[in-house]
């Protein structure tokens, strides 16, 4: 059964949420700049790109990282703004109106009051959205570990963990201490886990990844965010350690 995610606690949602904070950011840009303009092949265009960049501040993908990059950025060079888009699109708050892309009703109710909407946010888009390079049938197949995956993070990440901690305690065949010595499988488990499981947290705005005084091919620890304990409650909670099965 999926963990319930259900917001109980009075905390900041948009402040914390990288995700929510995109959504009601690039609603209201849309709802005050007469929509979003969209290019010939209906890609958002490069002066809202832009904008976002630099407005939406989001961790590893801010305006200098960017830019660091790319000398001009589309849509397709901002891979947050791909989650945005589409939840924006896949919740009916969004819809396109000739070349631009305009809040629907709902959408207003949205950018209102983005609150009353984490719920459903959080939960379709942690268990069910289809990230770029899975397919469904693998999302379908991850449910089932959900349960698995968010206990085990929320004992490790009381105290800070790294991803190697993790991916070390649910693959103890495949992975070890130093990276010289992991297999190609144990690089494919780590680089899977890392992007089907911890970024969408991150992206949430469940965990934090503390990288300060990091190069860019080191691995970060990750904590729990005051978001996590605000909509999650875990057998976990409860318990020291957890076990596997």
């Amino acid at each position: 059964m999926l963990p319930k995610i259900e917001l109980v606690a009075d905390v900041d949602v948009v402040a914390m949420s990288p995700l929510l904070r995109g959504m009601v950011m690039a609603m209201s840009y849309a709802d005050t700049e007469g929509g979003i303009g969209l290019t010939a092949s209906g890609a958002m265009n490069r002066k809202f790109v832009h904008w976002a960049a630099v407005h939406f501040n989001w961790p590893d993908y801010t305006s200098d990282d960017l830019y660091r990059v790319n000398k001009a950025l589309n849509e397709a060079d901002m891979p947050p703004l791909w989650a945005v888009r589409d939840m924006l699109s896949h919740l009916r708050l969004l819809r396109r109106r000739k070349d631009v892309l305009v809040p629907t009703r709902r959408g207003r109710e949205f950018i209102a009051g983005p609150r009353a909407f984490f719920d459903l946010i959080a939960t379709d888009y942690l268990y069910t959205y289809i990230h770029d390079g899975q397919t469904q049938e693998a999302v379908r197949d991850r449910m089932r570990w959900w349960h698995v995956f968010l206990n085990l993070i929320n004992v490790k990440a009381k105290t800070g963990c790294s991803l190697s901690d993790l991916v070390n305690e649910l693959y103890p065949s495949e992975s070890y201490p130093a990276q010289a010595e992991m297999t190609v499988e144990a690089w494919t488990e780590k680089s899977e886990f890392r992007y089907d499981i911890i970024r969408p947290l991150c992206w949430l705005g469940l965990l934090h990844e503390d990288r300060e005084g990091l190069t860019i091919l080191q691995d970060g620890t990750y904590h729990k965010t005051p978001l996590w304990a605000a909509c999650l409650k875990l057998e976990s909670d409860v318990q020291s350690e957890i076990t596997l099965h």
